[in-house]
């Protein structure tokens, strides 16, 4: 496999994997610990529980897609920086994420918020995409590194 492979499924598989690992932590923490939504709220509570089902099966195939190309990359310390790649795309993927996800389903579709009824709900989902745009942005600053210019994904 040429480097330029081994880097490009690095950067895709930590992208991923990222989608995968914000993804579960959503539904962990908001949909099950918290229990303040559910993927669509203006259903019963049967179709809830099918719609985090669906979610948490998407979040299950991001982590596997994820993890079987960062596996056939190879080590990240074998590519260019790729350490750099693999933190740092694992946070593009997370806050990427978080920012449409938020975008879609809070400002756009509103089928559930962060936390709907309360009285500061708007403020939530705010900063639910404050910390899509914030992990975004600590991403790029890991790939980019401190003073220098930002690593090329090769795409």
């Amino acid at each position: 496999m040429s480097a330029n492979e081994r880097r490009r499924r690095l950067n895709v598989g930590s992208i991923l994997l990222g989608i995968g690992l914000l993804g579960a932590f959503d539904g962990i923490v908001f949909h099950q610990l918290l229990q303040w939504h559910s993927v669509y709220m203006g259903a019963n509570r049967q179709i809830q529980i099918v719609s985090d089902g669906l979610f948490h099966a998407f979040t299950v195939v991001m982590l596997a897609i994820g993890a079987i190309m960062l596996w056939r990359a190879g080590r990240p310390g074998n590519v260019r920086q790729g350490n750099r790649l693999l933190v740092g795309g694992i946070l593009l993927g997370g806050g990427g994420f978080n920012f449409v996800e938020g975008i879609i389903n809070h400002h756009i579709l509103q089928i559930h918020h962060v936390k709907p009824g309360d009285p500061n709900q708007f403020m939530y989902d705010l900063l639910f995409l404050a910390s899509g745009v914030l992990l975004y942005a600590i991403g790029m600053y890991v790939r980019r590194g401190p003073g220098r210019r930002a690593v090329s994904a090769n795409l």
